[in-house]
């Protein structure tokens, strides 16, 4: 019999470094360009902003935007509104999810299974597809022109992904530490309160940062929702440079980059918690 020679086994496919570096600056530009198109816009005059709107200033920088805009009681009225927003959707959107991720995860009753997947179906389906009928269901509870009727909607679609996240760090839990603390004399309260929510800190620390981005960058609900321009969180509190016969664009840029710093710097000062908690905050057995 003849002597085959050994199959030559054929590399993976891999993409090389400059294209793999080409593809980044690529997605980097798309990202940064409104960011970049809004910082240009600001310290420039709305004339200027108008005729050459990705150019970079010529002129002198107008810094008087950025001080018209953080000297005006309108900007930091909507600023408390957007505080107190935020707020409740966090307080309630952590408190909610980990009482129902524990129910999911470590209370034994039937049709546990069902209900998280009901549940689950619910990241299917942004706020936004569901407009209509939340608005209705708003104004018959007496909620429009109400802090309530935003703080609720977006909580109850921001449970699904929380529970998730929270339900897999506390199956993660050894059900010997449960055992031990029952017979230590612990109720089920107790496991929950003391030790599985200090346990949960990572995991509860990465619900409640991408709560806080979700109430704090949520438009299309207050806008819905909310009649009063006193009540207008800060996505709102923009239209206020848009007049009927136009829009006074710089001091738009400006508002736009102020609104952006807060959530920007929350970002990076939280962005270990949100990573801890999604991949590494899993207690290994």
């Amino acid at each position: 019999m003849a002597h085959r020679p050994p199959r030559r086994l054929e590399k993976p496919f891999q993409v090389s470094v400059p294209v793999k570096v080409g593809i980044l600056i690529a997605v980097c530009l798309i990202i940064m360009g409104p960011v970049a198109t809004a910082l240009l816009g600001s310290i420039r005059t709305t004339g200027e902003f108008l005729a050459r709107p990705f150019d970079i200033p010529r002129g002198e920088i107008q810094l008087q935007h950025y001080t018209d805009v953080l000297t005006s009681e309108s900007f930091w009225n909507s600023f408390r509104n957007s505080m107190v927003i935020t707020g409740g959707v966090t307080f309630f959107n952590v408190v909610l999810s980990s009482l129902l991720a524990f129910a999911l995860s470590r209370v034994q009753f039937v049709g546990r299974g069902l209900l998280f997947n009901i549940l689950s179906l619910g990241l299917l389906f942004p706020l936004v597809i569901a407009i209509l009928p939340i608005f209705i269901q708003v104004r018959q509870l007496g909620l429009i022109n109400s802090m309530w009727g935003v703080i609720l909607p977006i909580v109850a679609f921001g449970l699904p992904g929380s529970v998730v996240i929270l339900r897999g760090f506390f199956i993660s839990v050894p059900n010997e530490l449960e055992d031990a603390a029952y017979i230590d004399g612990c109720t089920t309260w107790g496991f929950f309160w003391h030790i599985l929510i200090p346990l949960a800190r990572p995991a509860l620390a990465s619900v409640a940062v991408l709560q806080v981005i979700a109430g704090w960058n949520e438009f299309f609900l207050p806008l819905i929702v909310l009649t009063d321009p006193k009540l207008w969180p800060l996505p709102l509190g923009i239209m206020q440079y848009q007049g009927q016969f136009g829009t006074d664009w710089a001091r738009v840029m400006a508002y736009v980059v102020i609104l952006m710093v807060p959530a920007v710097v929350f970002y990076i000062f939280t962005e270990r918690y949100i990573v801890t908690g999604l991949t590494g905050g899993e207690l290994k057995g």
